[in-house]
């Protein structure tokens, strides 16, 4: 393809998009897209026949800042409950627009539009029955079903039509109809499709209020998703400039959670793409927002826009081809080389984790030899070419490691993306070093930074002070790693804005688990709950967790519900699923296996599951993995 997502895979340049008008601008409204700041948005957990309960949250989510409420809408009765909770939330002087999310339930969507500002329909099922059907559809075939969906779906355009609401077409991954997987499979191009084919209803009936989401729970997934769908905008033509709202769908909880949402949000963020977001954490919805309010407050630092003009011009003249597809993961083909100490990282290699000798000082002795966990090399020990990509250079073999040198005046992505593009114009495909940052505004700029014990860590609101908050060093490392992680670009990492040894090794490892480039513990994919979900999502979580965190390698996913169960958790190895009140259905990876368990046998049966199918190892004695989180405390407490 062509046609690019972005102007500039060096340059930032925000997309610009036409505007969506969410109720009435003068009386707490938004408008969204335009020249307008990115909106946050999160969504209750709560039963949506509790009125008094999604008031309660709806006025916690504002007082934290969230500007977009969304609250799914299973039923008609769901739908037409909306009606009470507007009208005590307006009698509260609350003003906060909400979405109302509707899944397989036309019927509910049209009760929903008369008392929300925005109607979140997802292409997969709005129409469909999800059969996993195997058909090859002939043209004409086709062309009927498009048909039988306009008749289903254009009465609800031309209810926002009249009545001036607005639409988010948003699909999922593992969620598309049977029609768009026959034909495109589960792919990114399917998730796009299936969006436009609903956006060319809205568009023959003169409705252009809405707004497109891609979500998948794998950030690589959602990125080239995102990406795709912008391009395939610009083929439309001019006037399909419809904003997007961004979201890792499913990302989990913990670190987990925050670096899979910086992974994708963050990327497309700095590539100037989107104009909503939502963290989805299996946590209480308020800690979404403070993730949101972090996040986008990092993007200007990471991003050309962060540059004095004169350099954001310098740099214009490298622009041209992306040195990667864009739509298209592929890691970036490099020879392997040796490391200092044995590790070996290119070619076929798993990306490595490098520290410097201050943080090795720190954590050797900790380390044991079957520890996943460890440094596989030390940045001062082994030849490094450390590279000014805004200037000319010569590496004279590819069996030399490369990284951009520190005090370039270029965000880390920016100057990586330039590095790799220089590296390709030459001919060589020599490995990199990925840095997540390479200027540090406290320290000299040629030197690497190495926090000593006591130096003061910066606070929210003072700019780019170093060593940073470790949970702004979280994602500000896994928007940049990860970020480039998902071009391809990388064979080996190196974490120094996060100040502590210990944590800033695990931050490695996980963020390379998050980006699909390793695996050395259990991965979770877990959704982050709502009136739909038919358990308690970070409870039952927690002890799912607690019997199989063990099993390094195994991907479990959690749903509260069906809805986007068998589609989200497609590439997990097992997975737990609500299926009614009190009742657990349990899959390997899309096909269930089990139904209707009692949930008090549920986590049981899902370990007899793995055993039977291979994947079960008996944990450590107790007493061994009490030691080993005593050497971890101490390994932290010492940084």
């Amino acid at each position: 393809m062509s046609v690019r997502y972005c102007e500039s895979s060096f340059l930032y340049r925000r997309r610009p998009t036409r505007e969506v008008v969410i109720g009435d601008p003068d009386h707490g409204g938004l408008i969204i897209g335009g020249d307008h700041p990115v909106v946050m948005q999160s969504m209750l957990t709560c039963d949506t026949m509790d009125t008094a309960e999604c008031v309660r949250q709806t006025l916690e989510l504002v007082a934290v800042g969230c500007q977009l409420v969304r609250i799914t809408a299973p039923t008609v009765n769901d739908a037409a409950n909306l009606k009470n909770i507007v009208a005590e939330l307006r009698a509260r002087r609350c003003r906060v627009p909400l979405v109302a999310d509707i899944h397989f339930k036309p019927e509910a969507a049209m009760e929903a539009v008369k008392w929300v500002e925005v109607v979140r329909v997802n292409p997969g099922n709005y129409a469909d029955k999800k059969k996993f059907a195997v058909k090859d559809y002939t043209d004409a075939e086709y062309a009927a079903e498009l048909k039988r969906i306009e008749e289903a779906f254009a009465p609800l355009v031309l209810e926002c039509l009249r009545r001036k609401r607005a639409l988010r077409i948003g699909t999922n991954h593992g969620s598309l109809s049977d029609r768009i997987m026959n034909r495109y499979g589960d792919t990114p191009l399917g998730m796009v499709e299936s969006a436009l084919e609903f956006a060319r209803i809205c568009r023959r009936h003169e409705f252009h209020n809405f707004k497109f989401s891609m979500k998948s729970s794998n950030p690589k997934v959602m990125i080239e998703c995102y990406r795709l769908l912008v391009a395939r905008l610009e083929q439309e033509g001019p006037d399909w400039n419809y904003p997007i709202h961004l979201g890792v769908t499913e990302a989990g909880e913990g670190e987990d959670g925050r670096i899979k949402s910086a992974i994708g949000i963050g990327s497309l963020l700095c590539d100037g793409l989107g104009n909503t977001i939502r963290v989805s954490l299996t946590e209480d919805s308020p800690r979404e927002i403070e993730v949101c309010r972090d996040l986008l407050a990092q993007i200007p630092s990471l991003t050309v826009e962060a540059l004095e003009r004169e350099d954001a011009s310098t740099l214009q003249r490298f622009d041209g081809p992306f040195p990667f597809d864009p739509f298209h993961y592929e890691r970036r083909p490099t020879p392997e080389i040796e490391l200092a100490g044995g590790a070996k990282c290119g070619g076929e290699q798993t990306v490595r984790v490098v520290v410097t000798r201050a943080t090795w000082d720190k954590v050797a002795p900790k380390i044991r030899p079957k520890d996943d966990v460890k440094p596989e090399a030390v940045y001062e020990d082994f030849s490094v070419a450390e590279i000014d990509p805004t200037q000319d250079f010569q590496v004279n073999c590819e069996t030399q490691l490369v990284t951009v040198k520190d005090g370039v005046k270029l965000p880390a992505i920016a100057a990586f993306r330039l590095l790799a593009s220089k590296l390709k114009r030459l001919g060589r495909n020599n490995p990199i070093l990925l840095k997540d940052c390479i200027n540090f505004s406290d320290a000299p700029l040629t030197q690497p930074l190495s926090p000593s014990d006591g130096e003061r860590v910066a606070k929210p609101g003072e700019g780019n002070s170093w060593p940073l908050e470790p949970k702004i060093a979280l994602l500000r490392a896994s928007a940049v790693i990860g970020s480039l992680l998902a071009d391809g670009i990388g064979d080996a990492i190196l974490i120094r804005g996060e100040p502590g040894a210990g944590q800033s090794l695990r931050l490695a490892y996980n963020i390379l688990q998050a980006a699909g480039c390793r695996s050395f513990k259990t991965d979770y994919v877990a959704c982050p709950s709502c009136g739909r979900t038919l358990f308690n999502l970070q409870t039952v979580t927690a002890r799912v967790k607690a019997r199989t965190q063990h099993l390094k390698g195994v991907k479990i996913a959690v749903m509260g519900c069906i809805v986007n169960g068998p589609g989200e958790m497609a590439d997990a190895d097992f997975g737990y699923v609500g299926g009614a009140p009190g009742k657990i259905n349990l899959y390997v990876g899309k096909t269930p296996i089990k139904f209707n368990i009692p949930e008090a046998e549920a986590v049981d049966r899902l370990v007899d599951l793995i055993r039977e199918h291979g994947k079960w190892v008996e944990p450590e004695p107790v007493a061994n993995r009490q030691e080993e989180r005593a050497e971890t405390s101490a390994c932290s407490a010492s940084t």
